[in-house]
């Protein structure tokens, strides 16, 4: 990289100079759960009008060996039973309404519409689970050392829109984006909100609309892995697609078993209803089937601060030659607990997610991702125009494309060490494509993204 500008960073807000086998009950279960999707989707032609949606089924997918995708929540709509009455479906909504959003003390509003609830800590989703059932939040974490010139110092500054206004939620309290019934009303039914789609878990690209640029390392034992993330707002096409920028720590064989934990940003209108980039987290220990959740919409995750709201909106972000914001994202096993950590900013827990909610994952990971992807619904038959990163290709370099910077692994020892085989892959280059690149200050670093559909990509 010969020429540097300067890049604005969200924990300092200072400019940096930078050089060069089915069984009878599950099928219980499917039966239910389709019944109730069918009763749903009654409600939501009541309430919202007809709509359609492509069904998009989530894929794994290998390149050499593997390497693995995620898959959006999307919306589809079934046949209804014509003798349900919505007015049990409304009530059933509100009763999932109640069961998330837990009582707060001190209610935020903040300027893109979204109601920030302080809730106390130990009353927030996670301990609904069985296990945590009584419990409080763990307080400390070992966080692993670094060799490294940028250690984060604990300083701390506003980069969510909610907070902008000066008001926080107390100690003891939680900040939790409060979930509309507009929200519930945009999935494919109540059970699915907040999760991904089941489907079989697939290891091709060639289908299913999902496009990636990542770069990923493999092979060896992690317990952790940090990067800094460009934030942008890309431009997503239609309610059925978003754009994501994130980090995966992945763990099992890729089938039923496969274990995930994941953060970043995301454009996401089905999920949040509008075209704000968020900050979100997702777990599964069952490759999407029955277990896990984005945000805090289920039982898992531990929310331990009460400065950053996950789900919300992050701001201010990146401009096209203009100022660039990223984010720093850590996760790591803590050698003590054994619980999988997670830093946002400069050196601020948010919370962890419990080892016993993993099988694979109460060991090490198997493999670290970092990158982008869209999902691609090929409205009217062309490819999309959803913009991935800056929306703009990664040989257009800083200040025009997106990145991922520092990429760094944590080792056996709880040590973050800088990668040493990072593998980087677009496996639909002329619509998105990826760069990779090392150097002193931004050590393993990569650009990529792109705008879509253009004279290559159709």
């Amino acid at each position: 990289m010969d020429n540097w500008c300067f890049v604005h960073h969200y924990t300092t807000r200072q400019c940096q100079c930078y050089c060069t086998t089915t069984t009878t009950q599950e099928e219980d279960q499917e039966l239910q759960e389709e019944e109730e999707t069918r009763s749903y989707n009654y409600t939501k032609i009541h309430v919202m009008a007809s709509r359609y949606s492509k069904n998009i089924s989530p894929i794994i997918y290998i390149f050499v060996f593997f390497l693995f995708s995620v898959c959006p929540v999307l919306s589809s709509l079934e046949q209804f039973n014509q003798s349900f009455n919505p007015s049990d479906d409304m009530k059933i909504i509100k009763s999932h309404l109640m069961k998330i959003n837990k009582p707060s003390i001190k209610t935020i509003k903040s300027p893109d519409g979204d109601l920030i609830d302080c809730v106390l800590s130990h009353q927030q989703p996670a301990f609904d689970h069985p296990q945590l059932k009584g419990q409080k939040p763990l307080e400390l974490a070992e966080r692993p050392r670094s060799s490294g010139h940028n250690i984060n110092s604990m300083e701390f500054e506003n980069f969510q829109l909610w907070s902008m206004s000066g008001e926080t939620c107390p100690e003891g309290t939680i900040p939790v984006r409060r979930t509309k019934e507009q929200d519930i009303l945009r999935a494919s039914s109540i059970r699915r909100f907040g999760r991904k789609i089941k489907r079989p878990v697939r290891r091709d690209t060639t289908s299913n609309g999902h496009e990636h640029a990542v770069g990923y390392v493999t092979g060896d034992q992690y317990y952790g892995a940090k990067a800094s993330i460009n934030v942008w707002a890309p431009k997503v096409t239609n309610q059925y697609e978003f754009s994501l920028s994130q980090m995966w720590v992945i763990s099992g064989s890729f089938g039923d078993d496969l274990n995930t934990i994941e953060a970043g940003w995301q454009v996401s209108p089905e999920l949040y209803g509008d075209n704000y980039p968020r900050f979100f987290t997702y777990w599964t220990s069952d490759a999407y089937q029955a277990t896990g959740c984005y945000n805090l919409l289920c039982s898992g995750f531990v929310q331990t601060n009460n400065r950053i709201a996950i789900g919300a909106a992050i701001s201010p972000t990146s401009s096209y030659n203009g100022g660039q914001y990223d984010i720093s994202i850590m996760i790591w096993k803590d050698p003590k607990h054994g619980h999988w950590w997670l830093e946002f900013g400069s050196g601020v827990l948010v919370g962890y997610w419990p080892s016993f909610l993993f099988t694979h994952l109460r060991g090490s990971a198997s493999m670290i991702q970092f990158g982008g992807e869209i999902v691609n619904s090929r409205g009217n038959g062309f490819h999309t125009s959803t913009q991935m990163g800056s929306g703009h290709f990664a040989g257009e370099g800083f200040g025009k494309a997106s990145y991922f910077r520092n990429l760094q692994v944590v080792d056996w020892d709880n040590s973050l060490i800088p990668l040493s085989n990072l593998k980087v892959l677009a496996d639909h280059p002329n619509c998105y494509d990826i760069q990779g690149g090392i150097n002193r200050v931004w050590g393993n670093y990569f650009y990529y993204g792109g705008p879509g559909r253009n004279q290559r990509c159709s």
